[in-house]
């Protein structure tokens, strides 16, 4: 029987209409299609799609703060009721200014009156916009990947959450990268609530998940382990996944990144994917943060690895023969899709 997909339908409520990249409004790539691309894909392939269980704000808070989940959840109604939308005319959640650390010498940031200055304490770039339905389907896809994470504690041997918006990049108090909510990560917890630690987060993204690697970074509990382009060639995340990251206090030596030159191919990054799995012995329970844009077609991403490379990988880790969690991350390249999707939950079960 194929994966059983847990596929959250209120991922078409986020419409980020666009991003501001280098203070220009530009297309953006997070759109509704790419849930859909992936859903019409696995539907033709027989996949049996799930409803996700409600969530509630104590889940959430499982791996952040009150203070974000607070504003994630109301930052759409702060935003239509204050005078942005007519004066200048924005129409989605954007920060302005954002409180560095020497501004108020280490100390806490009061909260400011404006939420285009409040933003700017919750949100690590200005490409993340937040619009009127971004709440509901960040909610609904972390509903999703908990509802995964309970399947796979409760016997199944791997469920796939289909979600979208993808999480990766959202931290404890943050969030970003096109990201709100830590899908992989309150998929994670959530294994270790239940039992199933420890865990291994393996993240195959073409960019290295900051956010989960923030959230557990002094954790034993879980480890994070990621294969993604160089920082150090001017790729986003820019400030971390260099190899040095190894974790702190009991978290040290949970900590795996493996960063690669652009146009690294097949090859070598099943390599690197070869040492993640070396690197998750031993775990009882496992979450892939499935990001598949280090596709040689994908737009925002300068890797090079094909379809049989994803269904390779897909293969690899299947045979560690441990219970998971599938989680979508990345992928922008609407004609491939599905089909890198498909493939690497194809070798995942060959596996």
């Amino acid at each position: 029987m194929p994966i059983p997909v847990v596929f959250p339908d209120k991922h078409v409520l986020h419409v980020p209409d666009g991003e501001i990249w280098v203070g220009v409004r530009i297309a953006g790539t997070e759109l509704p299609s790419r849930g859909e691309v992936i859903a019409e894909t696995l539907r033709r392939g027989g996949y049996a799609f799930i409803s996700p269980e409600p969530v509630s704000l104590n889940d959430l808070t499982s791996v952040h703060t009150p203070d974000l989940v607070e504003f994630l959840s109301t930052a759409w109604d702060r935003w239509k009721a204050s005078s942005y939308p007519v004066d200048p005319g924005q129409d989605r959640v954007v920060p302005y200014a954002f409180p560095l650390a020497d501004m108020t010498s280490g100390r806490t940031p009061r909260k400011p009156a404006s939420v285009g200055a409040l933003t700017g304490m919750y949100a690590m770039d200005t490409m993340t916009l937040i619009g009127p339905g971004t709440w509901e389907a960040a909610q609904d896809a972390a509903a999703a990947a908990l509802t995964a994470a309970a399947m796979v504690a409760a016997g199944s041997p791997a469920v796939y959450a289909a979600v979208r918006p993808p999480g990766h990049h959202a931290g404890t108090s943050f969030y970003g990268g096109a990201c709100y909510l830590n899908n992989a990560a309150l998929a994670a917890q959530r294994l270790v609530d239940r039992g199933q630690g420890p865990v291994v987060v393996i993240d195959l993204d073409a960019h290295h998940g900051n956010g989960t690697q923030q959230i557990f970074y002094e954790e034993s509990d879980v480890r994070y382990g990621s294969v993604h382009i160089d920082p150090a060639a001017g790729y986003f995340p820019h400030w971390l996944g260099f190899d040095d990251e190894v974790g702190d206090g009991e978290g040290r030596g949970a900590n795996l990144n493996l960063p690669l030159a652009p146009g690294t191919a097949d090859d070598d990054w099943l390599g690197a994917v070869g040492r993640l799995v070396a690197f998750g012995e031993g775990a009882k329970s496992m979450v892939v943060s499935l990001g598949v844009d280090a596709w040689k077609n994908d737009p925002e991403s300068p890797l090079q690895v094909s379809i049989d490379g994803y269904t390779r990988a897909g293969s690899l880790l299947g045979q560690m023969g441990i219970p998971t969690v599938i989680v979508q991350e990345g992928g922008y390249d609407l004609n491939a899709l599905g089909d890198l999707v498909a493939g690497f939950l194809d070798g995942f079960q060959r596996g």
